[in-house]
């Protein structure tokens, strides 16, 4: 009795130019791809959905106004993204951008207590607490987005 094998790599070269796009693909582009849609569906948060990226809804504001844009385009002006071939990024820069994705206790610096207008009346207080509004994060549908934007990407390449 005998055994004979017999491999036939003449294939092989045509099966590696196949692949050679997605061994050799620029990452840099992708995660730029990556960060500008996390920039975006932080900006729907904030301006369409109102919730956490959990999906807990945010709490009114004390002026009952639209919460984290009432009185200006600060936060929402200052959302952004960067992204290099190794990581996507994005986030806002605005310096009090931490206080609605936290919350915080804001308590009187050098006087006894604080004193501010709300709602055409002047209220005066030892510390006023903000709630935390988590407006950065992903949620399992910005998870889905990503992922098939990541898939689209690598399918393309093929």
């Amino acid at each position: 009795m005998s055994v004979s094998i017999v491999i036939d790599a003449s294939d092989m070269a045509d099966a590696m130019q196949r692949l050679r796009p997605l061994l050799d693909f620029d990452a840099e582009e992708l995660m730029t791809g990556i960060a500008a849609l996390g920039e975006s569906q932080t900006r729907r948060r904030i301006t369409d959905e109102k919730t956490g990226p959990d999906g807990t809804p945010w709490p009114p504001n004390a002026a009952g106004t639209p919460v984290l844009v009432a009185t200006g385009q600060h936060l929402l002006a200052s959302v952004a993204w960067r992204a290099s071939a190794t990581e996507a990024e994005w986030g806002a820069s605005w310096e009090f951008a931490h206080v609605h994705q936290e919350g915080a206790v804001i308590v009187p610096k050098d006087a006894k207590a604080l004193m501010f207008n709300l709602g055409g009346r002047m209220v005066t207080t030892q510390k006023v607490s903000i709630p935390a509004r988590p407006f950065v994060g992903l949620s399992p549908d910005n998870e889905a987005e990503i992922l098939e934007l990541v898939t689209d990407f690598l399918g393309g390449l093929l």
